[in-house]
């Protein structure tokens, strides 16, 4: 890169786009950083920008818009549930990668493993957590935000040396009275799992970080065969079968959530690891339908810029068949939805937005309750 030939982007014009800690992340990730030559490349800071920084605060939101003051603590969570451990003891894994590196002076060593884990928590422990943190039985409901304060807080500080203005922004969004002012005053986290990989201590409960790999890769296969159908994961299915399967019952529970069948089953005859049930039956069809209408509605709040606490009234205009997925639907669709009261209608409604569910045509609008 030569200066007076100007054959670089303009820093300044990086900072104002994707923010100077995505710049300095891949800054101090690149060969540079040992004293080698690398080709610059403003795509890859765009990636750092939106895959951690990004990710990074779009968890941060999530958890303040469902905040609790009263129940976030530094101690350690204890907990016996097998997203609550894993997620801590990834972190505690990430914890002694990055203190490895920090310790050989070795910065691309040390935030390599950063942008994985930033895509473990967002893209599985908080999708896989999002309706426990809403609707969740309260004491789940209480681990788990507790789990992802004691993370966010503590990844703030992990951040620290390598996106200092981000860490700093979410410490002053976590922190209680009796912490100190900055991230930046904070004691680096301490590693308090096993080195072992296999398993890490979370709480008073052991979780095999095996364990969740290979939920993860057999849900992997189950979205392939589902593709390869052409079945939507909205659309229930009925089971999936496993040629080898030893998990359990908690993480049989997250491969059904996660692929939407009923069942999982060990098969031991089978020719291949999974087999994905396909066959869909009218009352899987039905439930399928009901689904396509929740995503349509929850469009369509998203699109008012309603939140979760925003109550509604439905209005739905529709025929028989309609109504009756309605009506065998409605107590759960009220809750979902966030509706105290839906009401059937004609055209003569303004605003109405149409939901097709294959043959059938819902009619709908969506007034905010004061």
């Amino acid at each position: 890169m030569s200066k007076s030939k100007k054959n670089y982007p303009d820093p300044a014009i990086l900072f104002n786009k994707y923010g100077v800690d995505a710049l300095r992340i891949y800054l101090m990730s690149s060969p540079l950083m040992k004293g080698e030559d690398a080709n610059f490349s403003e795509k890859l800071v765009q990636e750092i920008s939106s895959k951690v920084i990004g990710r990074f605060f779009n968890v941060v939101s999530f958890y303040e818009l469902y905040r609790d003051d009263l129940i976030e603590t530094n101690e350690l969570p204890k907990t016996e549930d097998v997203l609550n451990a894993w997620i801590l003891s990834r972190f505690f894994e990430l914890t002694d990668e990055m203190t490895k590196g920090m310790n050989s002076y070795d910065m691309a060593e040390a935030v390599r493993p950063l942008p994985l884990f930033v895509d473990d928590l967002s893209t599985w422990y908080l999708r896989r957590s999002r309706d426990r943190i809403k609707d969740g039985e309260q004491n789940i409901k209480t681990e788990t935000k507790q789990t992802l304060y004691f993370v966010l807080k503590n990844l703030a500080k992990l951040m620290a040396p390598f996106a200092p203005f981000t860490a700093e922004d979410v410490w002053l969004k976590l922190k209680k009275e009796n912490d100190v002012e900055s991230v930046h005053l904070t004691d680096w986290p301490k590693f308090v799992t096993s080195p072992s990989l296999d398993k890490g201590r979370a709480g008073e409960g052991f979780l095999s970080l095996k364990n969740m790999q290979t939920v993860r890769d057999t849900v992997s296969l189950g979205l392939e065969a589902r593709q390869k159908a052409g079945i939507k994961v909205r659309q229930p299915l009925f089971k999936l079968e496993i040629k080898n399967y030893e998990l359990g019952v908690e993480y049989a529970e997250l491969i059904k959530e996660e692929l939407n069948v009923k069942q999982v089953l060990e098969n031991k005859n089978l020719d291949s690891v999974i087999l994905l049930d396909t066959n869909i039956t009218p009352a899987l069809k039905e439930e399928g339908d009901y689904r396509e209408l929740v995503r349509g509605i929850q469009d369509i709040r998203k699109n008012m810029g309603l939140v979760p606490s925003d109550m509604i009234k439905l209005f739905v205009n529709t025929d028989v068949a309609g109504q009756g997925l309605v009506n065998k639907f409605k107590n759960e669709l009220l809750k979902v939805i966030g509706a105290s009261k839906i009401e059937f209608t004609d055209n003569t409604v303004e605003d109405i937005i149409e939901i097709k569910i294959d043959n059938l045509i819902l009619k709908v609008k969506l007034e905010k309750l004061k």
